[in-house]
């Protein structure tokens, strides 16, 4: 059996044939046993031609197996080919799991064959390095190797077995570029250590040499160390932007600020809002989202503007009136509000109608309300497309192309990996950024200071005329905030006749009552019934 090692050319195959082919050389009389007599060519590709004749007497039998895949270093493997085989005479040859069998039973042979993969470059040289090991005693070999150039030189041949080798007997070159191999009375076992160099760009180098242990493409290295560390520094400033925002965002719920949301002058008492703001907005900033209960204060509000008329016709039933016509005084989800309610040619209906028909989608109201919010500048729509996510889509595509250019060609193919995630990172940032704006949380804070200011109000300190007026115009808020039932209770005593006209002026159904406790009693139930309007189903 034969073993190899190391980037080997004809040379190679020869020994790794056992030492088994040798060219005619002019000889005294053979000595009896088997004996190999071989031609080696190495063409101008590379190819190692080899012809060997194989004298084998009766008795004996010649097996020599060539490895198509030597292991060089325990994790460095090489690989051959074997093709074009001819056998002439009684021998034969099989080619199975890496290996190439030549057998020789008694009488004379002759194989043909090529050897591919068999030549490696050096520095300043190139490199036929071949080490074999018989696997049975051979009388002779005689061995002429001729490569495209004449500049042959032998770097060292050593015979023996491991542990004890010598020089060999007989091996030279000649001026006209060829190699002979002269050796008698190989024992089974012992290994031909064969160097032999040629000029560079001899031949095209063509050794097939596996290096586990070489940097692959996906390797960690250098390059992809670098990469990762900028990764790591773009992962850091975006989670320190994240964490900054969350943090101011954060205190536009918290603090102690009041506003005092009343104006006194000229002798009355009206209510105002910070900055015009809305009470549909007023609730979208607050949490961040657009919820019912948004949109019913939004609806409380229309009426409390003298666009609708509500008026309760049952127990769990309102009627809805138009009084205005929607103007250019609403903002674009307001009327989407107002048209769920009344469309176009209808002048009044029940909530039990607009809950039958279904046309009260807060979908649509939700878009529209955040698209009016975009537009003021208090809110991102984070449905939409932004700057993070075409930027960091685009990272994201450089990086798989990154990643596939650079593993078929440099080996850094983890540094596109690198660029990739950082693209999956900015395209995520958006969704772990706040909502609201800056402007957006600034106006959120004054709206909590808003609330603050309403918690601390006394109708003592109110006319009887103006009281109507600002309970009805701060109603929507308290609506928007969830502190509803705290205002209705402040001004539940009051008596809505005081301003000369019966009743809440947009509410209905009360005009005989002196004061606002029935009122108080059901305006919950309705708040409940609209938002109940607006809920999207649960799929």
């Amino acid at each position: 059996m034969l073993s190899f090692r190391g980037a080997a050319a004809g040379a190679l195959m020869l020994a790794a044939a056992g030492i088994s082919a040798t060219a005619p050389l002019a000889r005294a009389e053979q000595p009896p046993g088997i004996t190999i007599v071989a031609d080696l060519l190495l063409d101008t590709q590379g190819v190692l031609q080899v012809e060997e004749k194989v004298t084998v007497p009766e008795g004996d039998e010649f097996r020599m197996s060539l490895p198509l895949r030597l292991q060089v270093e325990p994790d460095v493997e090489r690989r051959f080919r074997v093709t074009d085989v001819e056998t002439t005479g009684v021998g034969s040859t099989t080619t199975a799991d890496d290996r190439f069998t030549i057998i020789a039973p008694p009488g004379e042979s002759t194989f043909r064959y090529s050897v591919h993969n068999t030549v490696g470059d050096a520095p300043n040289s190139q490199v036929f390095h071949w080490l074999g090991v018989v696997d049975t005693d051979i009388a002779s070999i005689s061995a002429a190797l001729v490569a495209p150039s004449y500049e042959l030189a032998i770097v060292d041949c050593t015979l023996g077995p491991p542990g004890n080798t010598r020089p060999c007997a007989d091996v030279r070159t000649e001026a006209i570029g060829v190699l002979h191999l002269e050796q008698t009375d190989i024992r089974k076992g012992d290994a031909i250590d064969l160097t032999v160099q040629v000029p560079p760009g001899t031949v095209p180098a063509n050794a097939d040499v596996i290096d586990h242990n070489a940097p692959g493409p996906f390797s960690v290295t250098a390059p992809v160390l670098a990469a990762f560390g900028v990764l790591a520094a773009v992962l850091a400033a975006l989670a320190a932007l994240v964490w900054r925002a969350r943090r101011e965002n954060e205190s536009a719920s918290t603090g102690s600020d009041v506003i005092d949301p009343l104006d006194r002058a000229d002798g009355h008492v009206r209510f105002i809002s910070p900055e015009g703001i809305l009470p549909g907005e007023a609730g979208l900033l607050l949490d961040e989202h657009v919820d019912p209960i948004d949109i019913a204060a939004t609806v409380v509000d229309l009426a409390v503007r003298r666009y609708l008329w509500i008026t309760r016709i049952a127990e769990s039933d309102w009627r809805i009136t138009r009084i205005n016509e929607p103007d250019d005084q609403l903002r674009a989800y307001e009327q989407a509000v107002y048209r769920a309610l009344l469309p176009d040619g209808v002048d009044a209906v029940t909530l039990r109608e607009v809950r039958d028909s279904g046309r009260a989608q807060q979908d649509s109201v939700r878009a529209a309300m955040i698209a009016d919010s975009v537009d003021r500048g208090t809110f991102v729509d984070r449905t939409r497309p932004g700057p993070c996510l075409w930027f960091g889509g685009g990272l994201a595509v450089a990086g798989v192309l990154a990643t596939v250019g650079l593993a078929v060609t440099s080996g850094y193919a983890l540094v596109g990996v690198a660029i990739l995630l950082a693209g999956v990172a900015v395209m995520l940032l958006p969704k772990y950024l706040p909502a609201r704006t800056a402007l957006g949380s600034d106006i959120a804070r004054r709206v909590r200071a808003l609330q603050r200011g309403l918690d601390a109000i006394g109708i003592d300190h109110i006319p009887a005329t103006d009281r109507e007026t600002v309970f009805s115009r701060a109603l929507p808020y308290t609506v928007a905030s969830g502190r509803v039932d705290s205002w209705v209770r402040t001004f539940r005593s009051i008596d809505p006749s005081d301003d000369s006209h019966p009743g809440l002026y947009w509410f209905g159904g009360y005009e005989r009552d002196r004061d606002l406790q029935r009122f108080a009693g059901d305006f919950p139930f309705f708040i409940t019934a609209v938002e109940g309007l607006f809920h999207t189903p649960k799929v």
